[in-house]
């Protein structure tokens, strides 16, 4: 692939990435949907450009969307977990025992998730999200976090499946015009 066909590529992923994330403002209670989404678009400039050019594509979401962003809750949601995790899927992959890589995979998510939610209501101080926990208060919080991790368990799965079909369907009609 011509070197402007990668750095176009890059763009348009950014640019789709950026875009689905400020989504969030028009629909709600997409604080994971469409940063999640935008993850997944990375998976082309992954395949097509390499991990270093997705990491760069990443930071340049990442730094955008947390300035113009409206919703800062989604644009942490990319920039913790969503955006990075495509990239370093393949590098957990490799851990040859397979409970290991899932300790691993459930770690990263449940540290980030909270981490992001910490630096949301304590250091941006959006302490609205604790309002929203209701009645039900703490217990509340940890079946968002239980229901987060069966997503998260589903997400992983369709990051494989997607990436697969990107692989042997989507880039061998679609990208293969452009190279």
């Amino acid at each position: 692939m011509k070197k402007s066909t990668q750095v176009a590529l890059g763009g348009v992923c950014a640019s789709l990435c950026l875009f689905l994330i400020f989504m969030t403002c028009m629909f709600p209670f997409t604080q994971f949907a469409f940063p999640a989404l935008a993850g997944i678009v990375l998976i082309a400039v992954i395949i097509e450009n390499g991990a270093s050019t997705a990491v760069l594509v990443y930071a340049a979401v990442a730094i955008l969307s947390l300035i113009i962003v409206p919703v800062k809750e989604a644009a942490l949601m990319f920039v913790g977990f969503f955006g990075y995790y495509p990239i370093i899927k393949v590098k957990l992959e490799r851990i040859p025992w397979r409970v290991l890589e899932y300790i691993c995979k459930f770690g990263l998510f449940n540290v980030a998730v909270i981490g992001s939610y910490l630096i949301l209501i304590y250091v941006l101080g959006i302490d609205e999200v604790l309002d929203s926990s209701g009645a039900f208060g703490q217990y509340s919080i940890l079946a968002l976090l239980i229901l987060g991790n069966v997503m998260f368990f589903i997400y992983d799965i369709a990051v494989t499946n997607i990436t697969f079909v990107y692989l042997h369907w989507f880039r061998p009609r679609i990208m293969r015009k452009i190279h």
